[in-house]
């Protein structure tokens, strides 16, 4: 199905392709007759690989990163689809308008795309109206920013007021520090800044965690592009702090020489395909600093059930995927999940987890 509706797709801009999706999805996702439509022909084909991340149980590794649905409009849809968890943002507590256009870049012959939309946001207040969560959805992280008129040295100050708001919808909450396409966002990534905000975030899910009664697990975003010592850095600080996940990665600011397409010298960050790789390193350099006290995943160029595998074994815990998903459409769920199943039970297991604690020591 997909195979003929993305040559359509691909005839348009970028960023009118996605909010056109975006918006039938959102259609979809107000009717239950049609969202039980979607799941028939897509989700109820997706096996059951249950796995556990931050304490939430997931009907299988492998959940759409946040970008897509910055909104929230679509969470009843998407779920539909198979994924087995949906992160919606990067939300900003006040609404902004993000980069000027054009902002967002197909790499076709590179499988990739480059985008510069700098957390384009309705603001809190909109994705809350926005956000539906019927009984069987997918699980739902909410992902947060800082507005771009925010000072870095006050950005603590956006992610505490997002985090409070977000809080009693979210299952988790996922702190966007690596964006490339906010000015100086970066710079949260460095020891200073970062163990500050952490400290701040820490302290204002306490009080939530009082006021309604349940802990909502929080997670960190990283980019590819930090160095040994950097990730030493944001490893320490992750456990020192007690954050239960790091997400890495966000897209790269680098471009591999690989880059074949007329738009691979577009500023902003490349997603897709070449970065799989870089982002399997940085997965693999920060499994043994956390020590399992705080969990990883994966995200970066995942296309097929090898390059998933191949995450899981470096030390993900749990996987997402946004670029190849436009490339690919929503069957490459089931195939990927499928094809997971199939190498678990090869090395004779019963259970993902199992698998993955005997592998890595082996």
């Amino acid at each position: 199905m997909y195979s003929f509706v993305r040559p359509i797709l691909f005839q348009l801009d970028p960023e009118r392709a996605h909010d056109l999706t975006l918006s039938q999805l959102a259609m979809v996702s107000r009717s239950p007759w049609m969202t039980r439509q979607l799941h028939t022909c897509f989700g109820a084909k997706v096996p059951s690989l249950p796995v556990q991340c931050m304490g939430l149980d997931f009907a299988h590794p492998f959940g759409l990163a946040a970008g897509l649905d910055k909104s929230a409009r679509a969470l009843p849809a998407l779920s539909a689809l198979g994924f087995s968890g949906v992160e919606m943002g990067t939300v900003t507590p006040k609404p902004q308008p993000g980069n000027e256009k054009p902002r967002m870049f197909r790499l076709p012959e590179d499988e990739a795309i480059i985008n510069r939309m700098g957390f384009n946001s309705g603001g809190v207040d909109e994705f809350l109206q926005n956000l539906v969560r019927p009984d069987n959805a997918a699980v739902a992280g909410i992902n947060i920013g800082k507005n771009a008129t925010t000072a870095i040295a006050d950005a603590h100050f956006d992610y505490v007021n997002a985090m409070q708001r977000v809080y009693a919808s979210a299952d988790y909450i996922t702190v966007n520090i690596s964006s490339p396409n906010t000015k100086s966002l970066r710079d949260l990534q460095n020891e200073a800044f970062l163990d500050e905000l952490l400290g701040h975030l820490m302290a204002a899910r306490s009080k939530c965690e009082k006021v309604h009664k349940r802990r909502v697990p929080i997670a960190l975003k990283v980019a590819p592009d930090l160095s040994g010592d950097e990730i030493e850095t944001i490893a320490e600080l992750v456990v020192s702090h007690q954050f239960d996940a790091v997400i890495a990665t966000n897209t790269t600011v680098s471009r591999p020489d690989s880059l074949r397409s007329v738009h691979a010298n577009e500023a902003g960050g490349l997603s897709g395909a070449p970065v799989k790789s870089m982002a399997t390193e940085c997965i693999r350099r920060f499994y043994p600093l956390l020590n399992g006290k705080v969990q990883l995943i994966g995200v970066g160029g995942i296309k097929t059930a090898d390059d998933a595998w191949e995450k899981l074994l470096a030390g993900a815990d749990y996987l997402q995927i946004y670029t190849q998903f436009i490339y690919q459409g929503p069957a490459m769920i089931r195939e990927i999940v499928h094809g997971l199943a199939e190498r678990v039970s090869q090395h004779g297991f019963s259970d993902l987890p199992s698998a993955m604690q005997a592998l890595r020591q082996g």
